[in-house]
């Protein structure tokens, strides 16, 4: 069962992703979340990164429609998604796959590494407004270069999705988590 902190994190995301506000995500969601993130000058139309972006986040819809969606109604509330981070530890190698995908969308200039602005953009897209990212790059840098690169990345990934542990960095990579009051 997911945690109360693994609740808090998720739910900016949820309310992120449901595109139409009406307290559940369905496919729809999904296509327009792959929408935001095509228009990262990366995701060029027609593109192999457009075709795998598009492939990720509805892949990630079909997955939960597979295993949380289980009265078959299409949607997908914020309960069943905590259901589906249960079983994401199990689930890794698909994580890291989406976050090869995000990596190389984000990664505007192609180098091969993260900067702090493209850093911002990442959470900008996901989130599909502005969010205020002061000093979480530093907390996701653990080596103190500047950069992330596509190794530290994943791992920071992985652990959004996957860690239940305030202190691990990797649950700021979207954003700031809101604390518990």
């Amino acid at each position: 069962m997911a945690s109360e902190f693994q609740r808090d994190k998720l739910l900016k995301m949820f309310r992120a992703f449901d595109a139409d506000a009406n307290g559940y995500l369905d496919r729809r969601d999904f296509q327009a979340l792959a929408e935001r993130w095509r228009g990262l000058p990366r995701v060029r139309p027609g593109s192999e990164l457009a075709a795998r972006v598009d492939a990720v986040m509805l892949g990630w819809w079909d997955h939960l429609a597979a295993h949380v969606d289980t009265d078959r109604d299409g949607r997908v509330d914020l309960d069943e998604i905590l259901v589906m981070v249960d079983r994401l530890p199990t689930m890794r190698d698909v994580v890291a796959a989406t976050a090869e995908t995000v990596f190389d969308a984000v990664d505007e200039d192609g180098d091969g590494r993260i900067s702090p602005a493209e850093h911002r953009q990442l959470v900008d897209t996901w989130h599909g407004e502005s969010v205020d990212v002061a000093d979480v790059f530093d907390r996701l840098d653990g080596d103190g270069d500047g950069y992330l690169v596509r190794r530290e990345f994943t791992e920071l990934w992985i652990q959004f999705w996957t860690s239940d542990d305030p202190t691990e960095p990797g649950n700021q990579l979207c954003g700031p988590v809101p604390a518990r009051t």
